[in-house]
């Protein structure tokens, strides 16, 4: 299990991103990864509900960042998934309002 720093979880962004439609299959199998991700990395946000409502794939088509709803609508689990391996990349926790003020709504 890979938990990104926040500059290797930036690394695997190459605008512009390109939304995933929602009934797409996901391109490489990660809810065994996600499961297994340590509950202390959520920060005590719940993702136990396992929806997802928004994926990005990059414009290099190297990856895709499937975003993993939690009980906050600004906090989500982001799986990495590289797309030329296949695999699961690695992880991190993203609060928008945190790091960028946004708010979805």
């Amino acid at each position: 299990m890979k938990h990104l720093t926040e500059s290797e979880f930036r690394a695997t962004f190459a605008g512009p991103m390109q939304k995933v439609a929602l009934d797409a299959e996901p391109p490489v199998p990660f809810w065994d990864y996600f499961d297994a991700i340590p509950t202390d990395q959520f920060a005590g946000h719940d993702s136990s509900v396992g929806s997802v409502n928004h994926a990005w794939t990059d414009a290099t088509a190297r990856f895709q960042h499937v975003l993993v709803d939690t009980d906050n609508k600004n906090v989500f689990m982001v799986i990495v998934l590289d797309l030329r391996e296949p695999s699961v990349f690695g992880h991190r926790l993203l609060n928008l309002k945190h790091e960028y003020g946004v708010e979805v709504t």
